[in-house]
C-alpha cells in the first residue's frame, strides 16, 4: 500500500538513512554496495578520452600520417630549409639576353638610309608637305610614315648631308646608321622585312 502523508514518507527516509548506522555490519554492507553501484555505472559509460591522449593522437598524426606533400618533391623530410624555400617568393626563370651577332653592313640598307635623309632634308620653299611625305614613303616603314605626317617640313634643321655614312650597329635585319649634314648629325635606324626590303623605322639627333 503506497505512502500517501508526508510524515510517513519522513519515516520511511529516516528508516533508510538510518539503517547503516546501527551497527558496524550495516556500515560496512552499505559502503560495499556503493563501491558496487559506482563500479557498475563506470563500467557501463563509454570511455572517454582524456586531453593527453587527444593531443598524443593529435600529434601523432602531424607527424606521420597526414605527411606534408612538399616532402616528395624535395627528396627528404620538411625542416626549416623546405618551408623556407617553399614559403618564399616563387623562383625565377633568368632568360640569357642573347644579343644578335654583327654583321658586315647591307649596301641596300646604306642606300636606303641616303635616299631617306636626302628626302628629309630640307626641300624649297615650293614643296608642300604632301609632297615631302611621299617622297619619304618609299622608304620609310609604314608606321613611322604616319610619325612623319606629323613633322612640319619647314622646321628640319638641315638642307644636305656633307659627309660618309658610319655604321653603328649591323644585324642581319636592322642597321643604325649616322648621316652628317650641313646641320646635326644624325643616326637613321632601318630595319629589313622579307615583304618590303629595307625600310627606315626612326632617328634622332646625335649632336
Amino acid at each position: 500500500m503506497p505512502i500517501r502523508t508526508h510524515r510517513g514518507r519522513t519515516a520511511v527516509y529516516r528508516r533508510l538513512w538510518g539503517w547503516p548506522l546501527r551497527s558496524p555490519k550495516h556500515l560496512a554492507g552499505a559502503v560495499v554496495l556503493v563501491v558496487a553501484v559506482a563500479s557498475g555505472v563506470g563500467f557501463l559509460l563509454p570511455n572517454v578520452p582524456s586531453a593527453t591522449s587527444v593531443g598524443s593522437a593529435s600529434r601523432e598524426t602531424d607527424s606521420g600520417y597526414e605527411s606534408d606533400p612538399r616532402e616528395g618533391l624535395s627528396g627528404g623530410s620538411t625542416g626549416s630549409r623546405s618551408e623556407d624555400a617553399w614559403e618564399g617568393s616563387p623562383p625565377s626563370i633568368s632568360v640569357p639576353n642573347v644579343e644578335p651577332s654583327s654583321v658586315q653592313p647591307d649596301s641596300a640598307g646604306l642606300d636606303v638610309v641616303r635616299e631617306w635623309v636626302s628626302e628629309w632634308t630640307r626641300p624649297s620653299e615650293d614643296t608642300t608637305r604632301e609632297q615631302w611625305i611621299e617622297g619619304l614613303r618609299p622608304y620609310t616603314t609604314p608606321e613611322f610614315i604616319g610619325v612623319m605626317n606629323t613633322v612640319d617640313p619647314a622646321n628640319v634643321p638641315a638642307t644636305e648631308i656633307t659627309g660618309q655614312l658610319q655604321v653603328d650597329e649591323s644585324t642581319k635585319t636592322s642597321m643604325r646608321v649616322r648621316v652628317p649634314t650641313d646641320g646635326p648629325t644624325v643616326r637613321v635606324h632601318v630595319v629589313r622585312s622579307s615583304a618590303e626590303g629595307w625600310r627606315v623605322s626612326g632617328y634622332d639627333r646625335v649632336d
